[in-house]
């Protein structure tokens, strides 16, 4: 994909998304974009970022190690913004903390405390999201919404971790309109 058409591809997902915004009530200024980077090349990142993108997400934090200290696209540059957007194990909450303004899969006290623990050995608060399962696929992670409030307590006391909010991942439907009663349901939490 050129630059051309990458630059192409934004406005019109921009486009669609201001008319999603106001449709729905709200201010597209209010909405942001976040490109995701699996199997994205790093030249094609450098071409979203001179397109006028600056959050990205990637799934894996091997991955998002390699693009990130490669293409010199530190959290501090500029105002370029890295999000993980995949599942987190405990055993990268360090490199997830190193690399991402924002953890968007946090989904146990067990991955809370453990992303506490190396955010304030970096002397960082850490964003994150945490995960709710309301689906019954397997392959779903997050925690039930039976738990959820207890474990919003639990991370409140932490001083190195700040809940932006909810996620989900409903299941894969061939029409996106039946996924939206998950969303209402994630927002009504």
């Amino acid at each position: 994909m050129t630059g051309a058409q990458i630059f192409e591809n934004i406005r019109i997902i921009c486009g669609r998304i201001s008319h999603a915004a106001i449709r729905a009530g709200r201010r597209p200024e209010d909405i942001r974009l976040i490109a995701v980077t699996k199997t994205i090349s790093i030249q094609q990142i450098k071409e979203a970022i001179d397109a006028g993108l600056r959050i990205f997400g990637e799934s894996k934090v091997q991955e998002a190690r390699e693009k990130i200290q490669n293409s010199r696209f530190k959290i501090q540059d500029a105002d370029i913004r890295w999000h993980l957007i995949g599942h987190l194990q405990k055993n990268k909450a360090k490199t997830a903390v190193e690399l991402f303004e924002m953890i968007h899969s946090v989904d146990s006290l067990e991955l809370a405390e453990a992303t506490d623990k190396h955010a304030e050995k970096a002397g960082k608060i850490q964003k994150i999201l945490l995960q709710v399962k309301l689906s019954d696929e397997i392959s779903k992670y997050g925690i039930l919404n039976d738990n959820l409030f207890e474990l919003v307590r639990e991370i409140s006391e932490m001083k190195n971790l700040r809940i932006e909010g909810l996620m989900t991942i409903p299941p894969f439907f061939e029409n996106p309109e039946n996924a939206r009663p998950y969303f209402s349901e994630l927002r009504a939490l």
